[in-house]
């Protein structure tokens, strides 16, 4: 088993920027490829980003591109998520997610954290 727990989140103005944290436990944190997903209000749990197990690959879902960027510290066992140029679309509560196999933790990760609420206000 894995344990994800996610930090970080707030309220932050548009164009404003947050950093979330989400701290592993229960295995080896570097067999793990690490992700972010998202849920706003009335929507479906979406995609965000996925970084490999040494971090030297990365995914983006198109929306985030450009203004948010995924990284992870093995030695830590944590991985991050840098959050700028926010706008209120971005509203959503963050989940942090992990998988062995780098296309499942795309698309349907074996392991999810509780999640961490980030609001933008415009």
């Amino acid at each position: 088993q894995v344990q994800l727990v996610e930090s970080g989140g707030g309220l932050v103005q548009a164009g404003g920027s947050l950093r979330l944290s989400c701290a592993a436990s229960g295995r080896t944190f570097s067999n793990y490829v690490m992700g972010w997903f998202r849920q706003a209000p009335g929507k479906e749990r979406e995609f965000v980003t996925a970084i490999s197990r040494s971090g030297g690959v990365t995914t983006y879902a198109d929306s985030v591109k450009g203004r948010f960027t995924i990284s992870r510290d093995n030695a830590k066992n944590t991985v991050y998520l840098e959050m700028n140029s926010l706008k209120p679309e971005d509203t959503a509560v963050y989940y942090c997610a992990a998988d062995q196999v780098y296309s499942d933790c795309v698309r349907r990760p074996g392991y999810w954290g509780q999640g961490t609420q980030v609001t933008v206000s415009s």
